[in-house]
């Protein structure tokens, strides 16, 4: 993979762009929502602090993998462009039986290829026990090295119908937030604590940071890599490694508070295992009061590109009960967007909007889960992030596709299986089969990004 070259000249203008981001995100606040969990810390004051690279030649994956050429991601020598949707719950429903639900993920995925979705984001992780609360259950990994069969083969199948469609999954190999199990539950296994669910969020945050410097977190943590880079596929006869399905591996949902060098090390460890497909971290990007530095975080040989998540409602720039606010929100969500656009430019690999959503409308009959509330300003929003996606991709720019957040499909409250994870209200973020004028306009923006150059 190549990278350009990080001189002087860039690490003036990443001084630059740090500064920037500061005056535009230190206002927002200094308690922010993280995937519906709020988060007391400072406003991000994050840096961009860069290291020399060498470039080094491009070496092409093999036929059918997607790779990386500067800013691009390629396909068998062509620019390769995608628009895409989280489908996190994607393995559970792959379940065979009464844990899962096959006819329906299998009805789900029509929909979303009818729509021109062709990456969804996935969970290749969870971690029990499942009498724990706010967890995906069944978890894959019951207890370090024990793993129920059933997900795994769930996970088999939603990778085997992916590959019907023609379409490719973000494979997430981990979790900082606790509704996966995640992090915390590697701390947890280690010293036998209980987790300290919030409630208190910069005492969660703390915990589960415990993950990066705990040696047989780690060591189970790489085992589980290991353990999915090298599945056989039940149904395809493939190793996931030497799949195309697989867009690429992700370290973890929304790491933070992490030492750079677990970035680039686990990275590394990934590609000496599966040196075909892509890697990348699963970053927020420089969040309020995430206070991670972008830049340093990709930069290290073995991150194939860039993700940032837009999060309007949960960092405080909009309310649903607050309409009026809604133009200055999309406004710092631009800013938030361009600012990482010149910090991927500056790096020289793609960039990945992977999460974006927005609440439905507070109005009659007033209740932003209710399936039936409009989506207004879920379409404004929608419309902005894609049109900004779009001029990035369309003119060489480092953008080179987008996840939205996430979805829901035919399931409906209180289902478990909505677009919303189980710490979360259901309906919150959810978008359904039935929601057309959302619809429309995921379709127009495939559409769109299809088209060739």
């Amino acid at each position: 993979m190549s990278k350009r070259a990080l001189a002087v000249v860039a690490g003036l203008a990443a001084v630059v762009l740090a500064v920037v981001a500061i005056l535009l995100l230190r206002d927002t606040g200094s308690s922010d929502t993280v995937l519906g969990s709020t988060t007391t810390s400072p406003a991000t004051t994050s840096s961009t602090a860069t290291t020399s690279t060498t470039s080094t030649p491009v070496t092409p994956p093999p036929p059918g993998f997607v790779g990386v050429d500067g800013t691009r991601f390629v396909l068998d020598g062509a620019t390769y462009r995608f628009v895409g949707a989280n489908l996190w719950q994607g393995m559970n429903l792959g379940i065979e039986g009464d844990d899962g639900d096959r006819a329906r993920l299998d009805v789900e995925l029509d929909r979303l290829q009818d729509l021109g979705v062709t990456n969804l984001r996935v969970m290749a992780s969870s971690e029990g026990p499942d009498t724990e609360p706010f967890r995906m259950v069944p978890a894959l990994l019951v207890a370090p090295g024990e793993y129920n069969e059933a997900v795994f083969d769930g996970l088999d199948y939603l990778l085997a119908e992916l590959a019907e469609r023609d379409m490719r999954a973000v494979m997430v190999l981990g979790n900082f937030w606790y509704w996966s199990g995640g992090m915390a539950q590697y701390v947890s296994w280690n010293d036998g604590s209980e987790i300290p669910y919030p409630g208190d969020w910069s005492r969660f945050v703390t915990y589960s940071a415990g993950f990066y410097t705990c040696t047989d977190c780690q060591s189970w943590y790489r085992d589980h890599i290991t353990a999915v880079v090298e599945r056989v596929n039940s149904y395809t006869g493939l190793a996931y490694r030497d799949d195309p399905t697989v867009f690429s591996w992700e370290l973890a949902n929304e790491p933070q508070h992490y030492p750079s060098a677990w970035i680039d090390d686990t990275a590394t460890f990934i590609k000496s295992l599966d040196p075909n497909h892509l890697v990348t971290v699963g970053t927020e990007g420089s969040a309020p009061g995430a206070m991670q530095a972008f830049v340093e975080t990709h930069d290290g040989r073995d991150v194939d590109y860039a993700t940032i998540h837009i999060w309007p409602q949960n960092w405080g720039w909009y309310s649903p009960a607050r309409p009026e606010d809604y133009e200055k929100a999309e406004s710092k969500a631009l800013n938030y967007f361009d600012w990482h656009v010149a910090a991927a430019e500056e790096l020289g690999i793609p960039l990945v909007l992977e999460e974006f959503g927005l609440a439905r409308d507070d109005e009659p009959p007033g209740d932003i889960y209710d399936p039936a509330s409009p989506t207004t300003y879920r379409d404004r929003f929608y419309r902005a992030m894609y049109e900004a996606v779009y001029a990035s991709a369309s003119s060489g720019g480092p953008v080179a596709g987008d996840n939205f957040w996430a979805w829901g499909g035919e399931a409906r409250p209180p289902s478990a299986w909505t677009g919303d994870p189980p710490h979360e209200t259901p309906g919150w973020y959810s978008v359904y089969d039935t929601d057309e004028s959302t619809l429309t306009i995921i379709a127009a923006h495939a559409a769109e990004m299809a088209a060739p150059e």
